[in-house]
């Protein structure tokens, strides 16, 4: 089964994936890059150490270039779909929950105004 990647877009249009993926270095969105492919290609299938469920739904993909670490979240929708919400650069040994929290408000968002 092939997946479809999508980024959420607020309902101004920002699209905070795209817009971190924007202020990359060119060696780490490449390698972002190819970790959306990696997500892509295997989908629920990916585990770590690409990627990890965060709770309730929300993963995350993770990608590290030397001591640099991001990590995009992202939830699946009705079986292929897939929507990253945004990324963020890791500072610290756990995932920040106020980046959980956010991620889940972009899925309520989008499935309000996308969902059946």
């Amino acid at each position: 089964m092939a997946f479809q990647i999508e980024s959420y877009e607020k309902e101004n249009r920002e699209c905070p994936f795209d817009d971190f993926l924007a202020d990359l270095s060119p060696k780490m969105k490449a390698k972002v890059l190819r970790d959306l492919d990696l997500l892509e290609e295997f989908g629920n299938r990916l585990r770590e150490p690409y990627s990890k469920h965060l709770e309730d739904g929300i993963f995350e993909l993770r990608t590290q270039l030397a001591s640099d670490i991001t990590r995009s979240l992202y939830f699946f929708y009705e079986g292929d779909r897939i929507i990253i919400t945004h990324g963020f650069t890791k500072k610290q040994m756990k995932t920040p929950p106020g980046e959980i929290q956010r991620a889940k408000e972009y899925r309520a968002d989008w499935i309000r105004r996308y969902g059946k």
